[in-house]
């Protein structure tokens, strides 16, 4: 036992001069995700369960975005390391959502578009959002007004367009996502973007898009001529 120890400390010894001289871009997956997996499991070698977790949830970003009880189904996988899982995936949204957040949402769309990605593609049920945007068109709030089953979110324009007065918004962004993976808008969501485009109008609330994310990309009413 005690070799193992030994070997397995270090592995991870090597891994970490590899990334401290290196960087990450040269690593595998499950190298990034067992050195992770090691800080909370020590005295284990990690590389197994590393290796196992991604055939099972098909990606590092799937995974990332795993419930914890979904994650809690593995075996192997301690409390501990879904934990640190989910720390990980909370690092990098906090790290997205501050770069979209740092400049007008309209010239900084990408950055919009790469926190949008890494916070919705993988759910498994379908999630709306609205992004409220101030007269200079910087995000004030972020809020998700509606999630249900794997097809269908229930969305209220009425009530989206009353939690942008209590804001004070005066734009917004319209956010959901297709737990299908197609993000291709459906008859439902042109149709319900109609409403809260009608119903913000008279009050001079501005709809600037409406994104559907799905997990290889996104499409925008805009630019689909939808908007």
């Amino acid at each position: 036992m005690a070799g193992g120890d030994s070997d397995a400390s270090g592995h991870r010894e090597r891994l970490r001069a590899r990334l401290l001289s290196g960087g990450g871009d040269a690593f595998h997956d499950y190298e990034l995700l067992e050195y992770v997996l090691g800080l909370a499991i020590p005295r284990r070698d990690t590389k197994p369960l590393a290796k196992r977790l991604l055939a099972e949830f098909g990606s590092f970003p799937a995974l990332l975005a795993a419930s914890p009880a979904e994650l809690s189904r593995v075996e192997g996988l301690t409390e501990g390391a879904a934990a640190a899982l989910k720390f990980v995936e909370a690092t990098v949204q906090r790290t997205l959502r501050t770069a979209a957040l740092d400049r007008p949402v309209l010239s900084g769309w990408q950055a919009l578009t790469d926190y949008l990605h890494a916070s919705m593609a993988h759910r498994v049920t379908e999630e709306f959002r609205v992004i409220f945007l101030n007269n200079r068109n910087v995000m004030v709030r972020d809020e998700a007004m509606g999630s249900g089953t794997v097809n269908a979110a229930p969305v209220y324009p009425r009530e989206i367009v009353k939690r942008a007065l209590e804001l004070g918004a005066s734009g917004l962004v319209l956010v959901h996502n297709h737990p299908s993976g197609d993000p291709s808008p459906s008859r439902d969501d042109i149709q319900m973007t109609k409403q809260v485009v009608e119903a913000g109008r008279p009050l001079g609330l501005s709809v600037h898009d409406h994104v559907v994310i799905g997990r290889t990309g996104h499409a925008s009413f805009r630019a689909l001529g939808l908007l």
